[in-house]
């Protein structure tokens, strides 16, 4: 069993085998990812856990990634939010394990809202935990919230990408990531969150942290998280904030464990 002491231990080394030797009943994962990046970071997880037998889903939200060439200033919350609403739905999922990676934590706050019934475990990892009423641009990081600022000034609808290094990201993989980050919609950020509690309904949570990137809602969210006996939480020194490109193997031993 992994130990939620995790740090930055390799899967192996926690007492599990690699993901993709578990054995069960097959489960199926929802990634979500967040600001700038695309279905595409979570490959080496997916691979992980597909070949465990388990069905994964790595949805692209709406103006980022392959789905870049729809971005526009009409792309709000509610957009994301429908953006996994609608996989649920169109694929007839069941007994879903819900993973959300930093601003997916928005949307994905939202989606348990209304798909509460299809959703059996949570896991936020290195992601905002909103509260109703609260808005994306109160909690971004201060390159996130200047560059906000200035593509609204040019009537620019989304905000340009950081360096994958302001992540933390592996030197190996940073020009790789660097070549697939976009720009982030803008309104995402601006359209308060209605929510009602139901994440907090979800039977199985788990909170992980990465704290080399300097985040202090995800300190917060981890704390809130550790100090609440119906949270599981993990931390890993191992990786950036982009576990799933630095850390695969951990994360996909970690999931399948919690989920």
């Amino acid at each position: 069993m992994l130990a939620s002491a995790g740090a930055g231990a390799s899967a192996a080394a926690l007492g599990g085998a690699p993901a993709s030797a578990q054995t069960g009943a097959p489960k199926t994962f929802v990634l979500v990812h967040g600001a700038w990046h695309g279905g595409w970071c979570w490959r080496r997880v997916a691979d992980l856990l597909q070949k465990g037998g388990h069905k994964v889903f790595t949805p692209t939200l709406t103006g980022v990634g392959e789905r870049s060439h729809l971005m526009s200033k009409d792309i709000v919350l509610d957009t994301h939010i429908t953006d996994i609403v609608n996989v649920i739905k169109w694929e007839d999922l069941n007994n879903i394990c819900l993973v959300v990676h930093s601003y997916g934590g928005w949307p994905g706050s939202g989606a348990i809202e209304q798909m509460l019934d299809r959703i059996s475990s949570i896991v936020w990892l290195d992601a905002f935990k909103p509260e109703n009423g609260q808005r994306g641009f109160d909690f971004a990081s201060d390159f996130s919230r200047k560059a906000l600022l200035t593509a609204v000034e040019k009537g620019e609808p989304g905000r340009p990408a950081p360096k994958a290094e302001a992540f933390h990201v592996n030197d190996k993989d940073r020009a790789w990531v660097d070549s697939k980050l976009n720009a982030q919609p803008n309104g995402v950020a601006l359209q308060p969150i209605r929510l009602t509690g139901a994440r907090e309904k979800v039977a199985k949570k788990t909170y992980i942290r990465a704290p080399k990137y300097p985040q202090a809602a995800f300190d917060q969210a981890f704390a809130e998280c550790k100090a609440d006996k119906s949270w599981r939480t993990f931390e890993t020194t191992a990786a950036g904030h982009d576990v799933m490109v630095d850390a695969p193997d951990w994360l996909a031993e970690v999931l399948f464990e919690v989920s």
